[in-house]
């Protein structure tokens, strides 16, 4: 466990998350901040057109909708509300600031994957189309071995973080709320899913495009009511985030604090995680998508992280902050004497802010986010480890194998102890940007060119 931990450290920190801030910047800094200062324009490409008349969908793929359901069905998992609560526990709340300059930054790393994932996909067997970062990889670059190697650790990271520490979640929540029995939560939810990943991307995407917004807008309406509640608190709350994160230890007091290097490791970590902007995943549901114009599908990728972060993951962070049962010096005691209980942070501490204002309830709310959050992230990643297999097989006979082995996963991770899984997740994870966020700095001409391109068609 030691030696994984190691591992998982030397990859992510801090070389891997200054990476993925670097290449958010230069690609912000190439487009003149697009995020910032067009974002009437990406906002009337993406949310402005759901509300125009379209066309009849063509068989054999998904709508631009389907695919960011898709894609946000996957990355709007535990760690949006367990990961945020463990991230200010460990950060201190300047590690949501750093969370906000990660979604900022990587709302263009989004946007440039999701633009060559379009421009350099390929037909599926079947019909629609298919693709993500191994496509770009070898036909945007030309090295079938990053494409390879970014496949290989997709697989491994779709059954172990995607699949294992998602069922765990919903098993262990549902365990601790309602009592139930694990191995019967598992052997459910796994024909759930299989009802659902066996009709292949196109169920996913008709699932996802009903089951994310529900799920979304149920945990934001509770979120919003609980900071309401607390609305004479959110002046304090905000100025504690920007506070410490520029100032930590002068922003609580006294002479311990947090610094600023956690502040930043733990806000930035829990932004990549969240977003997956760099990781190449979600390109992968993104290629799928009915589009012409591949930079189209790039103001969705935007869209992407402003959902899943920059909205999702405040509302935990405030609602935590508002609510008075996060305590700074507290945290800071318990991370100091190495005894850190598992009531001060993750999940239980997300609860704990919610019954302030639902009472007994607010476990049971917390519990019914977490299982849909996690349920809808196994749908996700069954189809991005599907699409790596392919990759790495050269065909689809292997596909129905995997969907095997996926929903068996499902059911050993609801029994298991999954506390190593988590360094093999975020190792496995570290291994996949990679490749990606350097295919994604030596494709920076072609994916301006076409970004280019979009923006002077544009009325």
């Amino acid at each position: 466990m030691s030696f994984l931990t190691a591992l998982g450290d030397a990859i992510w920190n801090p070389w891997l998350l200054l990476l993925f801030l670097l290449t958010g910047l230069w690609y912000s800094l190439r487009t003149g901040f697009f995020q910032i200062f067009e974002v009437r324009r990406w906002l009337r490409a993406t949310v402005g057109s759901l509300f125009r008349r379209r066309g009849e969908r063509s068989s054999g793929g998904l709508t631009q909708f389907q695919a960011l359901s898709t894609a946000l069905a996957s990355t709007i998992g535990t760690g949006s509300i367990a990961g945020v609560a463990t991230a200010i526990f460990y950060g201190g709340p300047g590690a949501v600031f750093w969370m906000w300059v990660s979604a900022l930054l990587g709302m263009m790393t989004s946007c440039a994957e999701k633009t060559l994932a379009v421009r350099y996909r390929e037909r599926a067997p079947g019909g629609g189309w298919q693709g993500g970062p191994m496509c770009y990889m070898e036909r945007g670059l030309g090295s079938r071995p990053l494409a390879l190697w970014f496949s290989l650790c997709c697989v491994a990271a779709s059954l172990g973080g995607g699949n294992l520490v998602q069922a765990n979640s919903i098993a262990a929540a549902l365990h601790s709320t309602l009592g139930w029995d694990p191995l019967t939560i598992g052997l459910a939810v796994a024909l759930c899913c299989g009802a659902v990943i066996l009709g292949g991307v196109g169920r996913i995407g008709a699932v996802s495009e009903k089951l994310v917004p529900a799920m979304a807008g149920l945990f934001l309406t509770g979120g919003i009511f609980v900071i309401l509640r607390h609305a004479d608190a959110l002046p304090a709350a905000l100025f504690q985030i920007f506070s410490c994160a520029l100032c930590p230890q002068a922003a609580l007091g006294g002479a311990a604090g947090y610094g600023l290097a956690a502040a930043m490791r733990y806000g930035v970590a829990r932004g990549v995680f969240t977003n997956e902007a760099g990781m190449g995943s979600s390109a992968m549901a993104h290629a799928a998508a009915q589009v012409t114009d591949p930079a189209e599908e790039g103001m969705w990728g935007i869209f992407e992280v402003g959902i899943a972060t920059l909205t999702v993951c405040s509302i935990t962070a405030l609602v935590i902050l508002t609510s008075g049962v996060y305590d700074p010096q507290a945290a800071l005691d318990a991370i100091a004497g190495g005894h850190v209980s598992g009531t001060l942070l993750g999940a239980p501490l997300s609860a704990a802010a919610f019954s302030t204002v639902f009472g007994p309830y607010g476990g049971l709310f917390v519990s019914v986010c977490l299982l849909l959050f996690a349920f809808t992230s196994l749908l996700g990643w069954s189809y991005y480890g599907e699409r790596g297999l392919a990759y790495l097989t050269g065909s689809r006979r292997a596909c129905a194998l995997y969907r095997v082995v996926f929903l068996v996963t499902v059911v050993l991770g609801s029994v298991g102890d999954v506390s190593a899984v988590w360094q093999l997740a975020d190792i496995f994870n570290g291994l996949m940007a990679l490749p990606n966020l350097a295919a994604l700095l030596l494709l920076t001409p072609e994916a301006l060119r076409l970004l280019r391109h979009w923006r002077e068609l544009q009325p």
